[in-house]
């Protein structure tokens, strides 16, 4: 009978903690929507040299509007901690700027780095539309 009764009390841990962990796992889950992965443009004329060695794949990235920017009314520059490393390629800038400039919350983060020879391989990025912003957003 003692081993039945252990037998139930390892059940109920077991449940129980499969259940907190399910619990800790969905609190950490965020949902969201991919809107698109590109390579970071711009990468070899801004702080990316200097920076590389201490960027990581799915590093958060900060997406900033440049509206005035002389270049591409469209800009969106793409930072790492504070620093400018690039841009959203122009060719994939018209959604992001006008989600943007509507005020929708986007998030990025670097979704894979390469050590080559060609800039626009080394950043690849992703960003997306998170589906339950945290707290305060």
């Amino acid at each position: 009978m003692k081993a039945t009764g252990s037998l139930s009390s390892l059940r109920l841990v077991c449940a129980l903690a499969a259940c907190l962990g399910a619990q800790a796992l969905q609190a950490e889950t965020a949902a969201h929507i991919v809107l698109q992965d590109s390579p970071l443009a711009g990468f070899q004329y801004h702080a990316g040299k200097a920076l590389w060695p201490r960027m990581r794949v799915g590093d958060a990235l900060t997406l900033v509007r440049e509206p005035a920017n002389r270049h591409d009314a469209k800009a969106v520059r793409v930072e790492w901690h504070g620093h400018k490393i690039g841009y959203v390629p122009r060719r994939e800038n018209a959604d992001v700027a006008r989600l943007l400039d509507a005020g929708q919350t986007l998030d990025a983060r670097i979704v894979r780095l390469a050590e080559v020879r060609d800039p626009w391989s080394r950043v690849r990025f992703e960003i997306v539309i998170p589906l339950n912003p945290s707290p305060g957003e």
